[in-house]
């Protein structure tokens, strides 16, 4: 069934998305992205030897901040009683991967908060640590899992790397 644009209406300008008549149901997303860095950088945040502070708790919470306040940032994304957000870390010896998982109960996916919040936690790293490593690169953004509402379950397929 082809449902057109949903975020156009008839006149073809933006809309939202009318979710009022969807069951809420538990829906959860998980996204990942890299940051890529020297070895000498991922060893001082490893041992939290960069001045600005502990990278990792920082970015943390810079994480959680982001996938509550997603809809401030994206257009006619859907605001969410955002129930639980978790992000980890990865530290590889030239990078740092990101993982970011977002529950909810509610009438649409968190992808969109998932992907925010991976996004601003791996840009957080980035800030903190830039005095020592300028040529950083936030890469892989990706969703690498939904699950729940009408589309069921998504999951990307592995490609056999070890992720946090």
């Amino acid at each position: 069934m082809d449902r057109g644009l949903t975020h156009l209406d008839p006149l073809g300008r933006a809309r939202m998305v009318d979710v009022t008549p969807k069951e809420a149901t538990h829906r959860r997303a998980v996204a990942r992205c890299r940051v890529s860095m020297a070895p000498e950088t991922t060893s001082l945040v490893a041992r939290g030897a960069i001045t600005k502070g502990d990278v990792l708790a920082v970015a943390r919470v810079a994480g959680i901040q982001a996938a509550k306040r997603t809809p401030d940032l994206i257009p006619l994304c859907h605001p969410l009683l955002v129930g639980s957000v978790l992000v980890n870390f990865h530290i590889g010896d030239d990078h740092i991967e990101v993982e970011a998982q977002v529950d909810t109960v509610d009438r649409t996916g968190v992808e969109m908060e998932a992907m925010t919040a991976c996004a601003v936690a791996a840009l957080t790293i980035y800030d903190m640590c830039k005095s020592s490593d300028r040529s950083m690169t936030i890469s892989e953004l990706a969703l690498w899992e939904k699950t729940g509402g009408r589309s069921g379950t998504y999951r990307r397929p592995s490609d056999g790397a070890e992720r946090p």
